[in-house]
């Protein structure tokens, strides 16, 4: 694969209209999300559930890729096709989450930074060698009295641009995550401040780097007061903020941005997304690339009985449907029933 591969593979990912399904919950955090329903975490039925979302007829329409997990990557459909292949064959790109979570960044307490790193070249050819076309790692920045320091941002900052260089070097599009959590009392001027600082010291080491833009996409949180601040923000406010924040960090090769719904609900994150799309037109694709607000009723509808399959896929269908109409600006809350 070569240089232009990652490129085309960017621009196929935020194709109007649609946007990105993570599908990435690690073993423990799929666990987690199966509890919620009353369901035991085997390995079968994370394979029949992955299955169910991504043989969902017509998914393809609004759905451009899928980011998998190191398990998943690996597994099969009950007639033996590997789930990469059959989402290439459904006309989506298969991707594989490459990070290892976070960990204490040590000396800096309730910093974190995120492993990985050791052995990715490794991993990367096989993870190409397994159908993978894209990549996705994830740092974690936490809002507080006097954080995040400059040395958690720069930490994973480098972090970061080492991960985009290694991807693209195995002709992987590296999808790059700086997450700035919602947790905390903070206003949505501090997650303002503080989601420039990160995206800046992002696009520094990304340049240093060697890191060539256009093969790749930021996958940023939006610009959300903190979940205990009791000045909270509407839809066109947190559109506005997010777009200035954007258009003052992000350079104008990246071809898109696609956002992470991060703690918020299935109907705020598309709501947003709305929002930001109707705030003219901007130098990059404005997309999503959405875990819990596409899965959340999905399984609910599920709740992990076969007999449900056909009611978890129309919920996830629709969901994705009402994102893809968000990229245009043309979603509207009557249109979630």
């Amino acid at each position: 694969m070569t240089r232009s591969t990652t490129v085309s593979t960017a621009e196929a990912l935020v194709a109007p209209g649609k946007g990105v399904l993570a599908a990435d919950e690690s073993t423990p955090t799929i666990a987690k999300r199966l509890a919620g329903i009353g369901v035991e975490s085997t390995e079968p039925v994370r394979r029949a559930y992955r299955e169910l979302l991504l043989t969902t007829p017509g998914l393809a329409e609004h759905i451009s890729g899928v980011i998998l997990y190191d398990e998943t990557l690996r597994q099969r459909t009950t007639d033996g096709t590997p789930f990469p292949e059959l989402i290439a064959g459904a006309g989506m790109i298969p991707g594989i989450k490459v990070d290892a979570g976070t960990t204490d960044l040590a000396g800096f307490p309730s910093e974190v930074v995120t492993e990985g790193l050791d052995g990715l070249r490794r991993r990367f050819a096989e993870y190409v060698e397994l159908g993978a076309r894209f990549a996705k790692w994830r740092a974690v920045l936490k809002v507080g009295e006097g954080r995040p320091t400059r040395t958690c941002i720069e930490t994973n900052a480098h972090l970061l641009g080492r991960y985009a260089a290694l991807a693209q070097e195995a002709g992987l599009t590296p999808i790059v995550e700086p997450e700035v959590l919602m947790d905390g009392p903070h206003t949505i001027d501090r997650c303002a401040e503080v989601t420039v600082a990160v995206l800046w010291a992002v696009y520094d080491q990304l340049a240093e780097q060697r890191v060539h833009l256009e093969g790749t996409l930021l996958k940023p949180n939006m610009v959300l007061p903190g979940t205990e601040c009791p000045d909270r923000a509407d839809d066109e406010t947190v559109a506005a903020r997010t777009v200035t924040v954007m258009r003052e960090s992000v350079p104008v090769a990246v071809p898109g941005i696609v956002f992470l719904s991060g703690g918020q609900t299935d109907e705020q994150a598309t709501a947003r997304l709305d929002a930001i799309n109707r705030h003219g037109s901007q130098p990059w694709q404005l997309s999503f690339s959405f875990g819990r607000a596409l899965q959340g009723p999905v399984l609910r509808a599920w709740g992990g009985e076969d007999g449900n399959r056909e009611a978890a896929q129309t919920a996830l269908l629709h969901r994705a449907a009402l994102n893809g109409a968000a990229r245009y600006g043309s979603y509207l809350p009557e249109m979630e029933t």
